[in-house]
């Protein structure tokens, strides 16, 4: 039995499309514009980012800022700062309702969302231990698909269970992503298999901490930092890829849980939730090959050969640097930096931060002496600190990006509430085809093909 040349090559012959037909057919790759900004596909009262003006067709850069319904996020996060609460319960509740809640409200929301952080019993072991997983990502997917099961209105969408949905979500991730961590230890690591439980009163941050430390203790500050974190990355627009793919997916009319799942698989994606993770290894090759931490000249030469592909992992990129929106400055890098400090002093682990603040300054430096770039175009992003801030917590490597996930689940949730309150219309961009028409059906007995080699060989390989 035979089929036409290597199965592989096969595929790669009859999948390959010319680059230069996305500039004949004016193909916005990435739905990005020929200048770089995204391209407009709808619109929202949630969320915006701001990273440069547009003027008579020319882009300029502009300092860095993030609004959560109407209000910059430096200013929220002073705000709580200030009062001494935690922020991410009144984020939530900014985030899905509008406005900042009462007081009162706050204290109900809380205990609300502590309440729901409460799985269903032997959910651990029924789900996390006996469909095994290496990837904690994947886990929090196959979680929230088990959690459909166990909603009796799964598929109501009117907008009051939407809601009670999204808080679900963004309440049980929580307790999920410690618990899928342990996990993962116990089944591919041989790790001891930890599970404590949550306390309804405690916020989100104190509450991971509790149950990803085996003590279960925690600092005041850890809180407050983890805590902040949470706020940074509990929105970013509408554009960015797993929001766009929530709203994407929630356009045909699915589950709240479908649609959540598909954003958590965009966010495992490397080109999205797991740049701090890089950022984090690629420093420990920085601080192993760097013998002076002060020196510039030594962090300099470093970056030079990063950027000449001699480094890291040989691909020339600068992890933890530039963004699609922001130029000049990235608003939750700035915020995420002081707080960095905060713990680096705790933690005895100040110099190390120099060296990350000195490799901040020389890197945009280096990129426009090499001709990479320009200092304007390339800032460090929140991933440049946030991998620093959740090593400084403890928090492993590998527990990072379903960190993100924990605090991104608001912004899904808003977004998607925010389409369903209106009429649905499912997204449904163009495609050109550019491949051969009218090619005529050979009948079986007289296709031919010279290269033909064994199916099952093949198959093997």
């Amino acid at each position: 039995m035979g089929i036409c040349g290597n199965l592989s090559e096969l595929a790669r012959k009859f999948n390959y499309i010319d680059p230069s037909n996305y500039t004949k057919f004016d193909v916005k790759r990435g739905l990005r514009n020929d200048d770089g900004t995204g391209v407009l596909v709808g619109l929202t009262t949630v969320g915006e980012v701001e990273g440069y003006v547009k003027q008579d067709g020319h882009v300029t850069a502009i300092p860095g800022k993030l609004y959560y319904r109407g209000i910059e996020v430096e200013d929220l996060v002073a705000g709580f700062e200030r009062e001494g609460h935690f922020g991410f319960e009144e984020t939530v509740f900014l985030l899905i309702f509008g406005r900042l809640p009462t007081r009162l409200e706050l204290e109900e929301f809380t205990l609300t969302l502590g309440e729901m952080r409460i799985l269903p019993k032997n959910f651990s072991r029924d789900v996390l231990q006996t469909f095994r997983t290496p990837d904690i990502m994947n886990a929090l997917g196959r979680s929230t698909m088990v959690l459909y099961s166990r909603d009796k209105r799964a598929d109501d969408l009117s907008l009051e269970n939407q809601i009670r949905q999204g808080l679900e979500l963004c309440a049980k991730l929580v307790p999920l992503v410690p618990w899928a961590y342990y996990s993962v230890e116990y089944g591919f690591r041989d790790r001891s298999l930890i599970i404590h439980m949550p306390e309804v009163q405690h916020s989100a941050a104190e509450t991971f901490l509790r149950l990803l430390r085996p003590n279960m203790e925690f600092t005041e500050l850890e809180a407050k930092t983890l805590d902040v974190a949470l706020v940074l990355h509990a929105e970013h627009g509408g554009g960015n890829n797993s929001t766009f793919t929530m709203r994407v997916v929630s356009s045909t009319g699915t589950d709240f849980y479908s649609a959540a799942t598909a954003a958590l698989g965009s966010l495992k994606g490397p080109l999205h939730g797991g740049a701090n993770v890089q950022v984090v290894k690629m420093f420990e090759e920085v601080k192993r090959d760097v013998t002076n931490w002060h020196s510039r000249d030594e962090v300099r030469d470093w970056i030079q050969k990063l950027l000449k592909k001699e480094k890291f992992d040989q691909m020339g990129v600068l992890y933890g640097f530039g963004h699609a929106v922001y130029t000049i400055s990235d608003p939750r890098a700035v915020i995420l930096k002081k707080y960095a400090r905060k713990l680096a002093i705790e933690k005895g682990r100040e110099e190390e931060l120099e060296l990350y603040e000195l490799f901040e300054e020389e890197a945009p430096k280096v990129l426009k002496e090499m001709g990479k770039g320009s200092k304007e175009a390339l800032c460090a992003n929140v991933d440049f600190y946030s991998g620093f801030v959740y090593d400084c917590l403890g928090i492993p490597p590998e527990v990072f990006t379903p960190l993100f996930a924990m605090a991104r689940m608001a912004g899904w949730a808003a977004h998607r509430i925010e389409m369903l309150t209106g009429p649905l219309k499912i997204v449904r961009p163009a495609f050109k085809y550019v491949g051969e028409l009218a090619k005529a059906y050979e009948l079986l007995n007289e296709r031919r093909c010279p290269d033909a080699v064994d199916t099952a060989s093949v198959l093997a390989r």
